[in-house]
């Protein structure tokens, strides 16, 4: 194998590819990166076996063939080359090895025979639909910060994608908890769409898929079965495994009956609990919510540090209310909020509390309250 191949071209797509593959890992063929020159392409391949990803890139090849190479090695190199360099690439006769040439620079790595590779097996993906990159992006952006660390609950490891309807409208959902709060965000459900069963696509997955729209303006063909989902976009494929776990029944811990509404100017709540929050301990990162009409006083206490608190004038018309809340949940969820208004509908201090974007609909957050 022997090819020619610009140095920005290789070093984006090996950037792609390389996150895949673990730092660590057991299985030394994992920690290589599938090269196989064909005419006029480079193709690239990495797995975790969870997850495996292929990206082609033009190349002018002068020998076909296949090798495989560390990943992380091989980026490193290529990434600290020069700008605008020709990169060459060429493995051995018997695949011990790659040379990578490029100026006056010359490597040699050592290689693992490309038979070793592992193929992931997609299987049968009866569903297939396009989805615009943007409402993808708007799904993944809105609900990963609610995902699961908790690998007891491995089924909350991820986001449950599932069609739904929404009023009269058919819609995607994305759906993500961990118990403490919750986000489910909504876009138009896209043709060929409305027989997918319920799937939950890891946390990996998620990120490297989320890497991959930043250069996507179009839409992602995404196709999928009970166990696996592809996501193509260009000339990158993404296969991944589905979490083998039941999502459990989200619209039971959404409240309907709150009563109470609180809107507060987003941008300067958010500073406010960022800034009382300064105080409060770092385990329970605890806030005081006191609510009144028109006004809203954050408070914080720390047997250590002290106390905090701050008023903002905000809209809100009902009986006054204490509630607590987690400061960290509180600003993930602010984050998310595009308008300039942030509603909060209310129960008491130890139900659920529901937020809203006072400018799109099609998000919703749940957060559970803390005693303070």
């Amino acid at each position: 194998m022997k090819l020619t191949i610009e140095r920005a071209a290789l070093l984006k797509a090996l950037a792609h590819v390389q996150s895949v593959v673990e730092r660590r890992n057991t299985i030394p063929i994992l920690s290589n990166v599938l090269i196989t020159a064909q005419k006029g392409r480079l193709s690239l391949a990495a797995t975790d076996m969870d997850l495996a990803i292929t990206e082609s890139v033009e190349a002018s090849a002068s020998k076909t063939g296949s090798t495989t190479a560390p990943a992380h090695t091989l980026y490193e190199i290529v990434r600290k080359l020069p700008d605008g360099a020709q990169v060459e690439l060429e493995a051995a006769s018997d695949n011990s090895s790659l040379v990578i040439r490029a100026g006056r620079s010359r490597f040699t790595l050592q290689c693992l025979p490309p038979a070793d590779f592992p193929a992931m097996t997609e299987g049968d993906l009866p569903h297939r639909f396009q989805l615009p990159a943007t409402d993808l992006k708007a799904i993944i952006d809105r609900t990963r910060f609610a995902i699961s660390n908790e690998e007891t609950r491995y089924y909350l490891n991820g986001i449950y994608f599932h069609a739904a309807t929404s009023g009269a409208t058919q819609v995607l959902r994305g759906v993500a908890t961990d118990g403490h709060r919750l986000a489910r965000v909504e876009v138009p459900l896209p043709k060929g769409a409305g027989e997918i069963p319920g799937v939950i696509v890891p946390r990996k997955t998620v990120g490297e898929v989320r890497k991959l729209l930043d250069e996507s303006d179009g839409s992602v063909d995404i196709e999928l079965s009970d166990t696996r989902i592809r996501f193509s976009s260009g000339n990158i494929t993404l296969v991944s495994k589905l979490i083998d776990g039941t999502f459990p029944d989200y619209e039971r811990v959404i409240p309907t009956g709150n009563d109470k509404v609180l809107n507060v100017p987003c941008k300067e709540f958010a500073n406010a609990v960022d800034r009382v929050s300064t105080i409060s301990t770092e385990k329970s990162r605890a806030i005081k919510l006191a609510v009144a009409k028109g006004i809203v006083t954050l408070s914080a206490t720390s047997p250590d540090a002290g106390s905090a608190t701050e008023e903002i004038e905000v809209e809100y018309k009902d009986t006054a209310l204490e509630i607590g809340f987690n400061s960290r949940y509180l600003l993930d969820i602010t984050e998310q909020i595009a308008g300039s208004e942030a509603r909060f509908l209310m129960a008491d201090a130890g139900s659920p509390t529901l937020v809203r974007d006072g400018a799109d609909e099609s998000a919703l957050y749940v957060l559970m309250p803390m005693r303070v």
